[in-house]
């Protein structure tokens, strides 16, 4: 378990509901991931990041659906892309990711409390 914290640094890390709109393949990630642009609604607009989600996902797959989104990080360069938000999941019995997101279709930008 992670060092425990307060309400208020809790509320620090804002994690979105966005949809994904377009996913490529990115084969020249040093570790197989997908790129992926993200509709987190007009508050936040498009985003992009690139997600090590391929044991479980192929681009196509994936476009429509909502996932959830820490939006609050500064962008990081991953390789030749630029990634904007840290898409979130879980890991699998052997360490794959699951994406996670809502179980229910929410109103996209909504935040995680």
């Amino acid at each position: 378990m992670a060092d425990e914290i307060n309400f208020d640094d809790f509320m620090k890390v804002d994690v979105r509901v966005g949809v994904v709109l377009r996913a490529e393949a990115y084969p020249e990630a040093r570790v197989p991931a997908i790129k992926l642009w993200i509709d987190f609604g007009d508050d936040i607009g498009e985003k992009k990041t690139s997600a090590q989600i391929t044991a479980h996902y192929d681009p196509d797959m994936i476009i429509g659906k909502q996932v959830l989104a820490v939006v609050n990080f500064p962008p990081r360069q991953i390789g030749k892309f630029m990634s904007e938000v840290l898409v979130l999941g879980m890991p699998d019995e052997n360490g794959g990711v699951v994406l996670v997101g809502p179980d229910q279709n929410v109103p996209v930008g909504g935040r995680l409390h």
